[in-house]
């Protein structure tokens, strides 16, 4: 691998009003080399990057590409040094086939003046591509018949048939399988052997542990150090980017918690929409937090969505505290004090073009309304209270909730169904996208809630997670369960053994 810097970023300062993004960071990449870009929610990271694509102007810096300074004051400036930007929210047009998004709005054309699309060299050109990267599809497909997966590789794609020298990958494991995520890897580990660069933001540092060459760490908005390739390990990584051990992370979960015995939450012979063949029984205590852990598509998230009545069951019995419920939408749920968090905040959580005041009263208007009129200083009030009392970092409750970070969005979803004092909360992916130190807060805040009495349901496809939060661990495949695990018998053994379809 050539080490000589491709491109350089030296002394870059980014300053929004009241806040100082990022200050005097530095980032150098060489050729062929992948280096991890990593930090907490708010460190300066997609500012940095923002700024690399032309998408941003920094107030202070230089910008250098093989030693000379460059201006990049635009996307297309960044597309026309080889700089591309893969985001974790893909940007192909799923109305077209695999060809026109690898070539939109670069189509070669014929005919002179007329620039006719030459379609036959589009579809030639991008079956080269698509076997290149292995997608086992031909360039007519259309893009709406493709897994995330094979999206994400269709923007890859298209970086490279731009010419990129540098790719900027943003979260882009955050939405796929373990099978899909072991794919991209290999794609990382191919494009290096071409001397292609790679800048890789991901919160799951065991990727970062495999591909990085180098991991450039940000806290705060400046560089808080690098780890070269040998020097790369999970807690080094964390106790750089948040100042602590990750063994303080975890902590409060019960050797023990009395089973479901008139006082807690009981689900009995549960058949979702998706597994109406498989039905699935079991307990949670109050003050127990209870880890459901599976394989994609085991019918967590599923499970989940039909007890809060989002989805319709085929049958259940709900019972909790000893009397029987009926759940016909989220509304019963709710005024039983049943909550979801779902998996996907951004869509099912928040209204993002709200303000974190709105989305916290939302649910309940009426405790802050008088003769159906908002008391917006009451209102405000309660969204104050709720932001000092788990910590939301938001200057202000005015602030929309899209511009939070994604820690600071979990934690507004979770205010808004404290202010109704939850019996039972049902944790979907709570800390997917987010990172370390934002993950530990909500870990403080699901074992604060189990031992206020609360029974926590919480479901991770991270198993570090799983293991670390749970008082009991239930495990599934296929719609119904395979075993519940004490925390005595907690090892990942144990729960691959029963997620992949072992009785326990």
């Amino acid at each position: 691998m050539n080490n000589t810097p491709l491109f350089e970023m030296e002394g870059i300062s980014k300053r929004f009003p009241g806040v100082v993004a990022l200050d005097q960071v530095s980032l150098s990449v060489g050729e062929g080399e992948v280096v991890a870009l990593i930090g907490e929610n708010g460190a300066g990271k997609s500012t940095l990057m923002n700024i690399l694509g032309g998408a941003i102007a920094r107030n202070d810096g230089t910008i250098k590409i093989k030693g000379a300074p460059v201006e990049i004051n635009s996307p297309r400036d960044a597309a026309s040094y080889g700089i591309e930007f893969i985001h974790q929210e893909l940007s192909v047009l799923d109305n077209l086939d695999v060809a026109a998004n690898i070539f939109l709005r670069r189509e070669p054309t014929f005919g002179g003046p007329l620039k006719l699309i030459d379609r036959r060299r589009i579809y030639k050109e991008a079956e080269v591509l698509v076997r290149k990267l292995g997608l086992d599809i031909t360039s007519r497909t259309p893009l709406s018949q493709l897994s995330i997966a094979q999206q994400q590789l269709v923007e890859i794609a298209r970086a490279l048939s731009a010419g990129a020298r540098i790719i900027i990958m943003d979260e882009p494991t955050s939405s796929l399988t373990l099978t899909e995520t072991r794919r991209l890897l290999d794609i990382v580990h191919d494009l290096k052997k071409q001397n292609v660069s790679i800048i890789y933001i991901s919160h799951r540092l065991h990727e970062v542990e495999e591909i990085a060459d180098r991991a450039v760490v940000l806290r705060d908005g400046k560089n808080a150090g690098e780890l070269q390739r040998s020097e790369i390990n999970h807690e080094r990584m964390v106790r750089m980017m948040v100042g602590r051990d990750l063994k303080e992370f975890f902590t409060g979960a019960s050797e023990s918690v009395s089973k479901v015995d008139g006082e807690g939450f009981a689900v009995r012979r549960l058949r979702t929409l998706r597994y109406p063949k498989n039905n699935l029984s079991f307990g949670v205590a109050r003050g127990e937090v209870l880890g459901f852990a599976g394989l994609v598509g085991a019918g967590r998230s599923e499970m989940a969505r039909a007890l809060f009545g989002v989805e319709e069951a085929h049958e259940t019995e709900v019972e909790l505290d000893g009397q029987a419920l009926r759940i016909n939408g989220p509304r019963d749920a709710i005024s039983h004090g049943i909550y979801l968090i779902p998996e996907d905040r951004r869509q099912s959580g928040l209204i993002v073009d709200f303000n974190v005041r709105e989305n916290i009263s939302l649910p309940n208007l009426d405790a802050y309304a008088s003769a159906k009129l908002i008391n917006f200083a009451k209102e405000k009030k309660a969204a104050v209270e709720a932001c000092k009392s788990i910590n939301i970092k938001t200057p202000t409750p005015e602030m929309r909730a899209a511009n939070l970070s994604g820690g600071n969005q979990q934690k507004v979803v979770l205010a808004r169904w404290l202010t109704f004092s939850p019996r039972v909360l049902i944790f979907d992916e709570p800390t997917r996208g987010i990172d370390v130190g934002a993950k530990a807060e909500i870990y403080q805040l699901i074992r604060k809630l189990a031992a206020n009495g609360v029974s926590v349901i919480v479901i991770s496809s991270e198993m570090e997670e799983v293991l670390g939060i749970s008082d009991r661990i239930a495990v599934m495949h296929e719609g119904r369960l395979t075993g519940i695990l004490e925390r005595s018998q907690f090892s990942e053994e144990a729960v691959m053994r029963l997620a992949t379809g072992t009785e326990g």
